[in-house]
């Protein structure tokens, strides 16, 4: 398994075809839900994914979003493995690193607030629905030199 991280303008087009395939798989089609993926954003994000020869197992982009470093479009192919987890911490790290974060603001998917959890993620809002999907605002705070 393979750590990249690059600008949209260092990905090549196999890249960000692979990338956003598997966003659509994950969002689009497996969670049923018809939305514009491709928003406009991934332009300026950092694209942090797991990939196993060619393939994208685990995926997702940190940008900035006004004053705030986000984290967005998390997800992974295979559950159960661990790379959720391997990507979200290399995702934290980018963003302290890349943008110089010191909080760290995520849009989560109610059912895995558990998982944002456990990296130390805290709740920061109501449930809302996005795209039909229930969703909250996680934070989380970066000391300084430190992860989580």
């Amino acid at each position: 398994m393979e750590l990249i991280i690059k600008s949209f303008g260092e990905l090549s087009a196999a890249e960000l075809y692979e990338i956003l395939r598997v966003r659509a798989a994950v969002f689009v089609v497996e969670q049923s839900c018809p939305y514009q993926d491709p928003d406009g954003a991934d332009a300026e994000a950092l694209h942090v994914c797991l990939r196993e020869g060619a393939e994208v197992r685990a995926y997702l982009r940190v940008l900035r979003r006004g004053g705030e470093v986000c984290i967005g479009r998390v997800l992974t192919t295979e559950r159960g493995r661990g790379l959720g987890a391997r990507v979200l911490d290399a995702g934290i790290a980018a963003a302290r690193d890349r943008f110089g974060a010191r909080r760290i603001m995520i849009e989560a998917q109610t059912y895995a607030a558990g998982f944002y959890e456990r990296a130390g993620f805290v709740r920061c809002s109501e449930e809302f629905l996005e795209d039909g999907i229930p969703h909250i605002k996680m934070t989380l705070a970066l000391a300084s030199g430190e992860e989580k």
